[in-house]
């Protein structure tokens, strides 16, 4: 590309910026012309910059494009691309025996960090590695090249003394170095008391990280503890900076008059909600008619864009924020109340701004045409998913006017979920559970989620929805998040086919299974014993979703496009969706779009991340409560599934009641076990005692640890599975 040449982005940049210079994309395309590393003056010069505040923007731009991974400076204060210096940008994935992996940005596989490579770097860091070679277990081998961002700004742990000298073993179990506390930093806090560190001095290859306590919480069994160290340990943002609030108070209690300008009118139309019963939110309202031999399907999504303007404050912060996070007794939002409580819940009754998807669905389920269009509606009913299951199989019915618009909708899901069987979309049989509290915030009871129709018929006008919203804003070429869902990679293909063939089953497709070469799988489990063994395999073969400016498709849900539109309350790619399709309405040009192909990708990363955080405190948290449940059955017996086979033991989940732990290898008997890492058993070598991942067994609780979140069962005999009936079900963790 010649200098000459202008930045197609050039008015985009006008647009945000007062001195406005070369795109990031138009800088990068011309180091990667030009093929040489190039100091700041020499590329000013080439890019035709000349003024002082030019040349400042330049070099702030290229500082943070070395930040996020894109360009490398060297020695010589000279920018390239990273490929052409053999380097990788990526997360660090930190182990607790001290090695590490590094998780590229662009895709590709880990590498592997050695131990003296972790030392300086902690889990979550984003760096640039080198690629020095391969290790004796055949892994890519990275060594660290620069430390481009630091993951670990706040920790929280339990104080501790060692040897005189004050010390904080994290919570978090993957930060396994302890936080070295000098005296002058310890404040008020006592040894025993859980408390919140600042990180003064990031670890190098010769001293571990130097902390200051900045909170003291308390005693590690206090109520809701586990809570409040997961927010802290997760650094998941839980107060409103003062600017979003600010904002906030802006806003009118109802939607004015005025606001109705310009939107359709939905008012008469009997939308309703349907969400769970302790749902505090309502963004999502469907209707469905019959309409020439198919469906008219209404999908009204509250119009969170219009109040949440890009760069605002209440932007900035939910897109730090990234998605709400749903802990089991409290809830951090995305959106101030006001908002996701008030004006983008779409409570009964009350008027509200909505973006419509209306979908005209033909007879056999797919989506003949489709518009989008902002509006303005008002609930006719929430309704509860038991309420909804209950009317829908002809029971009680506190709502008889909604009636008929109920049974359209379940019959429109019949239609949708033969499609989805047509289509070949996996569909896993598995439960989710639901923790009840009793007095103190104490764990009473572990319940499943029993999913009824009302449930699947929800999450197939949704799905249908963010399938269309795919394909609008993909036919206008605008840059969006998809949401993509890779099959298995070559590795996770080979083990699971040797595991299947000893199973008597097969996998069809070569080296590229379609998700109909696993439905098909799932079909011939009806009625197997060990068909929830088998699911389970199936389903850990398969990669987690996530988000991509890249549209690799949806393999789980059998579609070439997919992306996220009906959660905008608590999703930051849905908002961006939103925002796109507004901005197509208007007749805006994809060149003019306030968002890039790069913005994106800066969105994907970043939003994922969010969403792994929010599972994994949320995880946290669950394995706390599930370990304080279980301090008082330590000696108690029960029966269990084998949930996970590793080379040091069997992981167990307890029928009923939903909590797992581990028998530790040298709690099997008296024998060596050899683990097989393709049947995921664990076989003894003298007397062939066999365990296999499903296996039922009866275990005794042996210890819990609380604070490393671990529950340690002792074996004490195999169950037959009439015994055992209602261990036939795992707890699902990949996104949708």
């Amino acid at each position: 590309m010649s200098p000459k040449t202008p930045d197609p982005l050039q008015e985009r940049e006008a647009q945000n910026y007062e001195h406005p210079i070369p795109s990031r994309e138009f800088i990068l395309n011309h180091l990667r012309e030009r093929g040489v590393a190039l100091p700041v003056t020499l590329l000013a010069q080439e890019l035709e910059l000349s003024t002082d505040a030019e040349r400042t923007a330049l070099r702030h731009r290229l500082r943070a494009m070395e930040r996020d991974g894109q360009l490398v400076c060297n020695r010589r204060r000279c920018y390239s691309l990273p490929k052409k210096m053999d380097l990788v940008s990526g997360r660090v994935i930190a182990h607790r025996d001290g090695y590490g992996f590094l998780t590229p940005d662009h895709g590709g596989p880990d590498l592997f960090l050695h131990t003296r490579q972790m030392a300086a770097l902690m889990h979550g860091d984003r760096v640039m590695v080198r690629v020095i070679g391969i290790d004796s277990r055949g892994r890519q081998e990275g060594a660290v090249f620069e430390i481009l961002e630091r993951a670990v700004h706040k920790v929280v742990g339990r104080l501790s003394v060692h040897k005189g000298m004050m010390f904080v073993t994290p919570s978090e179990k993957q930060l396994q170095r302890d936080i070295f506390i000098p005296p002058e930093y310890q404040g008020a806090a006592q040894p025993g008391q859980i408390v919140t560190v600042e990180i003064v001095e990031q670890p190098t290859a010769h001293r571990p990280p130097t902390g200051r306590i900045s909170e003291i919480l308390g005693q590690h069994l206090a109520p809701g503890m586990e809570t409040d160290i997961a927010i802290r340990a997760f650094e998941l943002p839980n107060n409103w900076p003062p600017e979003v609030e600010r904002e906030a108070a802006e806003f009118a209690a109802e939607v004015p008059a005025t606001a109705h300008r310009g939107r359709e009118d939905l008012r008469s139309l009997p939308l309703v909600t349907i969400d769970g019963e302790d749902a505090r939110d309502f963004d999502d309202a469907v209707y469905c008619t019959p309409y020439l031999n198919g469906w008219r399907l209404i999908v009204a999504i509250a119009d969170v864009a219009t109040y949440v303007k890009p760069g605002s404050a209440l932007d900035r912060e939910a897109c730090e924020r990234g998605n709400s996070v749903y802990f089991p007794n409290q809830v951090l939002p995305m959106l101030p109340e006001v908002l996701s409580n008030g004006l983008c819940s779409l409570n009964p009754a009350v008027d509200r701004l909505c973006l419509a998807a209306e979908l005209f669905i033909g007879p056999r389920g797919k989506t003949r045409a489709f518009r989008f269009f902002p509006a303005v509606m008002r609930s006719a009913a929430r309704l509860t998913y038991t309420e909804a299951a209950e009317i829908l199989s002809g029971g009680a019915n506190p709502k008889p006017a909604i009636a008929p618009h109920l049974l359209h909708l379940h019959a429109l899901y019949k239609i949708l979920h033969q499609y989805r069987e047509r289509r070949g979309a996996i569909d896993f049989d598995t439960v989710e559970t639901r923790i009840i509290f009793g007095a103190q915030r104490k764990i009473e009871r572990i319940i499943p989620v029993i999913r009824n129709d009302a449930h699947r018929l929800i999450e197939e006008c949704m799905i249908a929805a963010n399938v269309a919203a795919a394909q609008f804003l993909t036919a206008y070429h605008i840059p969006l998040l998809y949401r993509i869902h890779n099959g298995p990679n070559p590795e996770k293909l080979h083990t699971l086919r040797q595991f299947l063939k000893r199973w008597g089953l097969s996998l069809k497709g070569g080296d590229d299974p379609q998700p109909q070469d696993f439905a098909r799988v799932l079909a011939q489990l009806s009625g197997r014993q060990d068909a929830h063994l088998i699911q389970m395999i199936l389903l850990r073969s398969l990669s987690q979703a996530v988000y991509s400016p890249e549209n690799n498709g949806h393999f789980g849900l059998a579609f070439p496009a997919y992306t996220h539109f009906t959660s905008p309350i608590r999703r930051y790619p849905d908002l961006l969706v939103h925002r796109a399709i507004h901005y197509v309405l208007a007749g805006g040009l994809p060149s003019k779009f306030i968002y890039s192909a790069t913005d994106m990708e800066r969105f994907g990363e970043h939003c994922s991340m969010t969403e792994r955080r929010a599972d994994e405190a949320v995880w946290d948290v669950i394995g706390w409560l599930k370990c304080e449940y279980m301090l008082d059955k330590v000696g108690g017996e029960f029966d269990g599934v084998i949930s996970s086979v590793t080379s040091f033991g069997l992981f167990v989940e307890l029928t009923d009641i939903y909590v797992e732990g581990l028998i530790h290898i040298t709690n099997l008997g008296d024998d060596y076990y050899h683990f097989d890492p393709i049947q995921y058993s664990l076989t003894g070598e003298h007397y062939g005692e066999r365990f296999r991942l499903g296996d039922l067994l009866r275990v005794k609780v042996a210890a819990v640890n609380l604070d490393e979140r671990k529950i340690d069962f002792s074996f004490e005999q195999k169950l037959s599975p009439a015994k055992n009936p209602g261990a036939k079900r795992v707890k699902k963790r990949e996104r949708r």
